[in-house]
């Protein structure tokens, strides 16, 4: 798909029917698509967390309390590693946060090229996904999203608004 028209079209998906599973070969071309996303000195400070067993769901899926959020067949978290990230001399500014956020840009896009909804979640407990995740204290996470294909009948609302151009840029 051509990149412009695909930022334009792509929306955050709500709706997720569990009984249509996405092949792993999909799944693998859209990580295999945000691996390429760039890092602060391309530490890669990631790794991708494919859920999908019954028992991984369960758990994931109890920190947020989304109807919709609950069918999605798959829940992709990144996990960040802040000792593998890369930190700024000057103020010690650790790009951990900012890294998993463009993979997670990567993530979603790649989704829509591929078919697959997916909506860029920040709003869960972290505490329960943390625990269900059994993290380290050096692993992080700063979105997840579900991956999956929508209900028969539910498609694009087509209602995305954003602020002119001439709103949002300054030429100096």
């Amino acid at each position: 798909m051509e990149f412009n028209h695909l930022i334009r079209i792509r929306e955050s998906v709500r709706d997720y029917d569990p009984g249509k599973p996405i092949s792993r070969e999909t799944i693998e071309k859209i990580l295999d698509a945000a691996r390429f996303a760039p890092s602060a000195v391309n530490k890669q400070p990631w790794e991708f967390w494919v859920m999908q067993s019954p028992g991984k769901l369960a758990r994931i899926k109890e920190c947020y309390h989304r109807p919709w959020f609950k069918e999605a067949p798959v829940i992709l978290v990144i996990v960040g590693e802040r000792d593998k990230a890369w930190v700024r001399s000057f103020d010690q500014y650790n790009s951990l946060e900012t890294d998993l956020a463009i993979v997670m840009t990567h993530v979603i896009l790649a989704a829509e090229n591929e078919g697959v909804g997916a909506c860029y979640i920040e709003a869960y407990d972290p505490a329960i996904l943390r625990n269900a995740l059994e993290l380290n204290e050096n692993q992080f996470v700063y979105g997840i999203t579900p991956l999956g294909y929508p209900h028969n009948g539910v498609g694009k609302r087509g209602n995305k608004t954003r602020k002119e151009l001439k709103e949002v840029v300054r030429y100096l």
